[in-house]
């Protein structure tokens, strides 16, 4: 296809190359999920397992549409995270960092990548053990799991933001579990990782959002935070957050030589994606970050707590609304739980019985497309699709 032919496709998922580009890069942060997680083992060190989960991306990506005459950017879309325990998210620490993991941490793993501004991300929650997951660990789990399952159903052309906000928050109660408030899971567009159209994760009078319906062809990373505590989540520590995006609406002349550096090098590397301080030099981004932050150059994705002793779990998926129904590109499956709790809500039940294909419901052996069209499973049972395999 010539540059002037693709010019004049529309780039959103009727085009095919798009829905193309989407499941690489899905496929890609499917692999470095499973990358991680194999990495995840007691007294390994967090910094070097996030390195790690970058450098695949990076490599694999680096790997497709090489010999395309148009130059296409691809890469980390969101840096690789490794919270743990009762950090709810964006913890990637710098290369001086020495935390290391736990036999029973629960770990939550936070990464994206990107072809031409595609962006497939994906969350996912390990319990450091062998065997099942049980207690108040599998409650959290499952209710994270269960939302996700509710939420894949309710993102569908016709239904509005607000249905899935309420009903995430009923299904956590079914598991006396809390849905973290501040989430956002946010509609996706080319090279924008945080579109205008947003599912609250928790309504109440200090977080509002416009009310918005969905529609075919659009595009959504649906961000599900459980935790046993009271869902909300504190900064600590602000030396904690390494994770930060450049506001390219924002002009300010910065003073110091140290912030006017770090923010050239910024602009040039990571003009659009969120990106880690560890891919910048470590001593002289402490001193010219502040700057930057403080008037509003860079959107900083703060480190936040739950309370020691909770148990917060972490499920995100991308998912295409095609003609056909909704397709799950980006998850894996979970750990064997066995929760304390079971869903026995009629209408948590009848979310979940709902098909995610316009067609019925059947095994899902007539596929049309790649291998990610998948007829759903129900819930308890269910497990995300692997689009991996």
């Amino acid at each position: 296809m010539s540059d002037d032919e693709r010019d004049e496709k529309e780039l959103d998922l009727s085009s095919h190359e798009v829905v193309t580009k989407y499941k690489t890069a899905a496929e890609i942060v499917n692999k470095a999920l499973k990358l991680v997680i194999s990495e995840c083992k007691p007294k390994a060190k967090i910094v070097d397992i996030c390195e790690k989960g970058d450098s695949f991306i990076r490599e694999q990506t680096g790997n497709v549409y090489k010999n395309v005459k148009r130059k296409i950017e691809r890469g980390v879309a969101f840096p690789t995270c490794l919270s743990v325990n009762n950090t709810v998210c964006h913890f990637s620490p710098l290369a001086s960092d020495e935390a290391v993991l736990e036999e029973g941490d629960i770990l939550k793993i936070d990464l994206a990548c990107h072809i031409d501004g595609f962006i497939a991300a994906v969350a996912h929650t390990h319990v450091l053990q062998n065997g099942p997951v049980t207690g108040r660990a599998a409650d959290v789990l499952a209710a994270a799991n269960t939302a996700a399952e509710v939420a894949l159903r309710l993102v569908r052309p016709g239904k509005k933001n607000k249905d899935v906000t309420e009903a995430i928050q009923k299904v956590a109660a079914a598991y006396d579990c809390k849905i973290v408030e501040g989430v956002l899971s946010h509609q996706l567009k080319q090279f924008v990782i945080d579109g205008n159209k947003v599912v609250l994760s928790v309504s109440n009078p200090d977080t509002r959002v416009d009310e918005a319906e969905f529609e075919e062809n659009e595009v959504y990373a649906i961000d599900i935070v459980t935790s046993t505590g009271d869902g909300k989540p504190k900064l600590l520590d602000e030396k904690q957050t390494t994770i930060y995006k450049r506001a390219v609406d924002k002009s300010y002349h910065l003073k110091m030589k140290a912030s006017r550096f770090i923010f050239s090098e910024i602009s040039q590397k990571f003009p659009i994606m969120p990106f880690s301080a560890r891919a910048l030099e470590e001593k002289r981004a402490r001193l010219g970050l502040v700057e930057c932050v403080n008037h509003e150059l860079l959107q900083p994705y703060p480190v936040l707590h739950e309370k020691p002793g909770d148990f917060v779990a972490h499920i995100k998926f991308t998912v295409l609304l095609m003609p056909n129904g909704s397709d799950r590109l980006s998850s894996i499956p979970l750990q064997e739980l066995q929760p304390t709790k079971t869903v026995d809500d009629p209408e948590i039940k009848a979310w979940l019985a709902l098909g995610t294909k316009t067609k019925k419901k059947g095994g899902g052996k007539k596929k049309k497309g790649k291998k990610g069209d998948k007829a759903d499973e129900s819930v308890e049972a269910a497990e995300p699709v692997d689009s991996t395999n």
